[in-house]
């Protein structure tokens, strides 16, 4: 049997991405990203990023076709993001799934949108090890997983139990001036900072060592800045960046090492929008390194939420045999790993 042909929709947040896969041979990866439409908000409005799919799914869907250079009729499956994600934009996406699913005859999987995160690395590093440990951290998701196999047996070890580590991101960045979505901005801050200027707390989950909370660190920094504006001190930027950083990323592979240790584990891959990170990456190559664990994680544009992740797992799907969906395949914004 040939390689499978799968073409994958992400609209659980602000991007509408559209990908095809054959097997694990990217072959298109289509964005539109909505980001510009809740920078003047400071964050992602639901109703604007469901719109924005409405508006962006049939162009990015014709563009990623002609980037693959392959028709609809030539897909073998189409693989939709069904959860966790907001309500309102996993229905765009799950509805377009389902039309081009029900208009070309082929066969529909709904899959979960943290477990793609993870299948994404095989496009650019070949077969996932099993099993692996994966740290997962977005704007809306901070996790850490083990995965024997990505398309069916994957537990979660730990998770944020508040602002996911790139929600953090955003609300420092807007603390220090900086724009939406901070991820970048504070990323590019920092590196004329110095990361050991402010001592920012490493907040600990008590009972749950694999978890994780940036609320009290994103407080303990807007804190420390009102208090020097109100000294009438400038507050110097970059050192704050770079400082709050640090906090973030020593939290994260701290318990992502500590995860694979304890679980014999000698993979670990790294997801999500924030693994884009500079200084997240060179921290975690050392520690690593140094743990005789091997890293993977994805170029920077498989990191971020899109649809070449979808196809990479749906692909997967096809090729273990798994059973479609049918549909009335729902979308789940709480949609569970299990």
């Amino acid at each position: 049997m040939s390689a499978p042909l799968v073409l994958g929709i992400e609209t659980s947040c602000d991007e509408t991405g559209v990908g095809v896969v054959r097997g694990a041979e990217l072959l298109a990866d289509a964005l539109a990203s909505s980001v510009d439409e809740h920078a003047r908000f400071g964050g992602v409005v639901p109703e604007v990023a469901s719109r924005a799919h409405v508006e962006a799914m049939v162009p990015t869907v014709h563009r990623a076709l002609e980037a693959a250079h392959v028709s609809l009729a030539e897909v073998d499956a189409i693989a939709v993001t069904a959860g966790p994600g907001l309500a309102g934009a996993l229905l765009v996406g799950v509805a377009a799934a389902k039309a081009l699913a029900l208009a070309a005859g082929k066969p529909l999987f709904g899959v979960n949108h943290l477990a793609a995160h993870v299948a994404v690395d095989r496009l650019a590093h070949g077969e996932l090890p099993g099993p692996c440990v994966a740290l997962l951290v977005s704007g809306g998701h901070s996790s850490l997983l083990i995965v024997p196999d990505v398309t069916g047996d994957v537990e979660s070890l730990g998770q944020t139990i508040d602002d996911a580590a790139g929600e953090a991101f955003d609300k420092v960045a807007r603390v220090l001036g900086l724009p939406f979505p901070g991820g970048p901005h504070i990323d590019a801050a920092a590196r004329d900072g110095d990361a050991q200027a402010v001592a920012f707390p490493r907040g600990v989950v008590r009972d749950a060592p694999y978890s994780f909370t940036f609320s009290g660190l994103k407080t303990a920094v807007a804190r420390w800045v009102e208090a020097r504006e109100a000294a009438g001190e400038r507050v110097p930027v970059a050192d704050v960046a770079a400082s709050f950083q640090e906090a973030v990323v020593d939290v994260l592979v701290t318990r992502a090492v500590a995860a694979c240790r304890d679980r014999d584990v000698d993979h670990l891959v790294i997801g999500g929008g924030v693994a884009a990170n500079s200084r997240l990456r060179a921290v975690a190559e050392q520690r690593c390194a140094d743990a005789h664990i091997r890293l993977r994680v994805p170029p920077a544009r498989l990191c971020t939420d899109n649809g070449a992740m979808v196809a990479a797992l749906g692909a997967l799907l096809v090729e273990r045999g798994a059973a479609p969906a049918s549909l009335d395949l729902a979308a789940d914004p709480s949609l569970s790993l299990t």
